[in-house]
């Protein structure tokens, strides 16, 4: 983290609070990766780094230890950066396919026009993205559709259940989304899947079939953590991320 890179966001957000800011900053970075998952964060170097005082980046650590981004662990001083595993990985997809599925199918019943067209758009674009291997394209429309299914769903119980898994979730996709711009997962069998899922849900919406969609959500949660755990073969495809230097 850098000066410059404050004064950019200080220049987006020129009322917001200081704290408020280094949080935005923290996140971004966390959620991008460019902060690797369990990273020790060291206040006083934050606070170096970005020329100001500790009382901010303190506070931002706390905010995001509250949102589930930063966590402490017994016996260690200092707060880290949430780490990333295959089974946490497994046991909250479970959890998300059943609120993705149900609300894909609350959608095709009850999303308007202009959503349909816009998760199509969406789509698209981040099938379009795929195929280019282009990060940031993929970053930039692939929560947003699944957030815009989530929010159009009509369901504020389903609303606020995702809210509780996102933190996490945000962290896996941002992953897997890495892994699919790297070289070396051509060869991954769930690669094709991965490309047109979003297609195939947003398809089934806009047929107005519910059913097709749970469907359609629930295959695409499975093929995302199918995608992760043949990266590289390996039994932890995260660790290259630990050591992740954008």
């Amino acid at each position: 983290m850098e000066q410059y890179t404050l004064r950019q966001y200080m220049e987006k957000n020129p009322d917001g609070k200081l704290r408020d800011i280094v949080t935005d900053m923290l996140y971004d970075d966390i959620v991008s990766l460019r902060i690797a998952p369990g990273t020790k964060l060291n206040v006083n170097q934050l606070a170096s780094s970005l020329g100001i005082s500790r009382t901010p980046v303190a506070e931002a650590i706390a905010r995001l230890t509250e949102i589930g981004f930063v966590v402490t662990h017994p016996g260690q001083n200092g707060s880290f950066v949430l780490d990333l595993n295959l089974l946490d990985m497994i046991n909250l997809y479970q959890v998300r396919s059943a609120i993705e599925g149900q609300a894909a199918a609350l959608c095709a019943h009850a999303a308007d026009e202009a959503v349909v067209r816009q998760l199509t758009v969406l789509a698209d674009a981040f099938k379009d993205s795929v195929v280019r291997r282009d990060i940031r394209g993929m970053k930039d429309t692939d929560m947003p559709f699944h957030q815009l299914i989530i929010h159009s769903c009509g369901n504020p119980y389903i609303v606020q259940s995702y809210e509780l898994i996102l933190p996490k979730l945000t962290m896996y996709q941002a992953s897997m989304l890495e892994f699919i711009g790297h070289d070396g997962n051509e060869e991954n069998p769930w690669m094709p899947s991965v490309t047109f899922n979003h297609t195939s849900v947003a398809s089934a919406i806009r047929m107005r079939m519910p059913e097709l969609a749970r469907q359609s959500m629930e295959d695409h949660v499975t093929t995302s953590l199918n995608f992760t755990t043949m990266t590289g073969r390996v039994p932890d495809p995260f660790a290259k991320l630990r050591h992740f230097d954008s």
